[in-house]
């Protein structure tokens, strides 16, 4: 645990706070990035071990970001949770459907959150 690279993409300031504040506390490094683009080209430069992608960003841009990562050499291994308010089954299909690795309900409960992000660190073996 600890000592990881993770992206956070999310548009929110609190939502990407939080997030930082809590896997900061945990021992991972955090970037961060606002949008789909800056979040594609901090993981071409960075290579983090996961991308955690707010689900609120407009579908768009959220999905066209989510495609480039999968479609370059250099990212598409890296696997990418989405943070979604959208916890319906139906929502669920739809976003691992879309490419995400995993997803993650908001508002986060911390230690789900923390656990969710250890397990999909663990699968990777990064």
């Amino acid at each position: 645990m600890g000592n990881e690279l993770i992206l956070v993409v999310e548009d929110n300031d609190k939502n990407r706070k939080l997030v930082r504040d809590v896997l900061t506390f945990k021992g991972y490094e955090i970037i961060e990035a606002e949008t789909g683009e800056e979040g594609v080209r901090l993981a071409q430069e960075r290579r983090p071990s996961l991308v955690l992608m707010g689900h609120s960003a407009p579908r768009d841009r959220r999905d066209r970001a989510l495609r480039r990562l999968r479609a370059e050499e250099a990212t598409r291994e890296i696997p990418i949770m989405a943070m979604t308010a959208s916890v319906m089954t139906a929502d669920r299909q739809k976003i691992t459907d879309a490419g995400f690795d995993a997803f993650q309900s908001k508002p986060i409960k911390v230690k789900d959150f923390v656990a969710a992000v250890e397990r999909r660190l663990e699968r990777t073996g990064k």
